[in-house]
């Protein structure tokens, strides 16, 4: 799994490792990450802002106080934009910074604010890495999960040898790209349904909603970071491929019904995001239909429900999706009950919420509880659901836990 489409913020600290950080930001971009670089002061004198703007394609940030950042709140925007943070180089001064919780300045307060994985790949002189307060610093960080990446031995730019050399770029994307990875669904196969549907009219007309697919695919992405063999059946959508899953294109809910009955018959998960049309017209007209009336009356049938059949077989981990435009949390509870479901994850649509936004809250809902995932981008939630799901994926079939 690499790192394409992920947003990727570089933190650059003052070392003189910071001439590497360039040649980092310019293959995390080869590699298709978006990149934003954050630098402290003490990093500009090592290497210059506009030397990180050119290999990042983006403008630099270096001030906390910046009132052009939207409106002054840079460092929460950076945060939300982000999927994964990597401090490379840190310094032992960083560091010690960061394990105390200090935020005096942009990249302090952002390591702060942010939800997403932190990496931290220290730089600094040998004797400096060895020393006790500096191995007490580091121990706070990994206590608090951050990842800590390297250093590596060898000559130093003050003559010394030993431990303190900053990993290599290489080293440093691999890692990184590692860290998206878990186990927690490994060689589980999850099916996930995402996008609108198209229920034709005519040749050229026809019924469908507002789903724009980010959240579907964003799950079947997160699905297949965590070791699922994962099969997306998309409607249509403007969206590529997902990495590393496999997915296949219908229009119709006649469609999307099929395949999924045909991808879950050896399933074990089931993820219905999918904004499937309820009705569908009796019979689509072979021609255009021309406007020669006032009035124009549709017939329309009702279309198979694809989450209650996959539900009834009971042999899958089911979850499915549930916009609503009111009473969230009552309409979902009834839809997991009257679909035979394991879990609803619902979310308010409209409104400028929910389709075609960048970022999404949920509500979910089990037969015993209700928890609520805050707003963030649909990225870091589809993979807060999925951590979701697969814990009580386990907890159902305990034999299928890889832990």
């Amino acid at each position: 799994m690499g790192l394409a489409n992920k947003h990727i913020v570089l933190g650059v600290t003052g070392g003189i490792a910071a001439y590497k950080s360039a040649e980092l930001a310019r293959r995390l971009r080869d590699r298709g990450a978006r990149v934003r670089v954050v630098m402290t002061k003490g990093a500009e004198h090592f290497i210059t802002p506009l030397t990180m703007q050119a290999v990042s394609s983006n403008p630099v940030h270096t001030s906390l106080l910046d009132p052009d950042a939207e409106a002054g709140m840079g460092h929460i925007e950076l945060a939300r934009w982000a999927d994964a943070m990597l401090i490379a180089p840190a310094t032992a001064n960083f560091i010690s910074r960061l394990a105390h919780g200090a935020a005096d300045d942009l990249l302090t307060t952002l390591c702060l604010a942010t939800p997403v994985a932190i990496s931290v790949a220290p730089a600094m002189n040998q004797q400096m890495w060895r020393d006790q307060a500096t191995q007490d610093n580091i121990e706070i960080l990994r206590k608090r999960g951050i990842l800590i990446l390297g250093p590596a031995e060898g000559d130093q730019a003050c003559g010394d040898i030993g431990p303190g050399r900053m990993l290599e770029p290489d080293e440093l994307l691999a890692a990184l790209s590692g860290s998206f990875r878990s186990g927690m669904l490994e060689n589980v196969k999850v099916v996930v349904t995402a996008g609108p549907t198209w229920e034709a009219i005519d040749p050229v007309r026809g019924i469908t909603n507002h789903s724009s697919g980010k959240m579907g695919y964003a799950v079947a992405e997160a699905a297949a970071e965590n070791g699922a063999h994962v099969t997306l059946v998309s409607g249509p959508t403007g969206l590529p491929h997902p990495e590393n899953v496999h997915t296949i294109r219908v229009t119709s809910a006649q469609e999307m019904y099929d395949a999924a009955m045909d991808e879950t018959a050896a399933g074990d998960i089931f993820i219905a995001v999918a904004a499937v049309a309820d009705y569908r017209p009796a019979t689509a007209a072979e021609q255009k239909i021309k406007k020669r009336s006032d009035k124009l009356t549709l017939e329309l049938i009702r279309n198979p429900d694809i989450l209650a059949a996959v539900a009834k077989r009971g042999l899958l981990f089911t979850a499915g999706f549930a916009a609503e435009t009111t009473n969230v949390e009552m309409h979902a509870r009834e839809k997991l009950t009257s679909k035979g479901v394991d879990l609803i994850a619902a979310n308010l649509v409209g409104g400028g919420e929910g389709f075609g936004t960048e970022d999404n809250s949920l509500m979910l809902i089990d037969k015993t509880d209700t928890k609520t995932l805050p707003r963030m981008r649909k990225s870091l939630l589809a993979r807060r659901l999925i951590e979701e799901i697969a814990e009580r994926y386990h907890a159902k079939n305990p034999t299928q836990d890889p832990r």
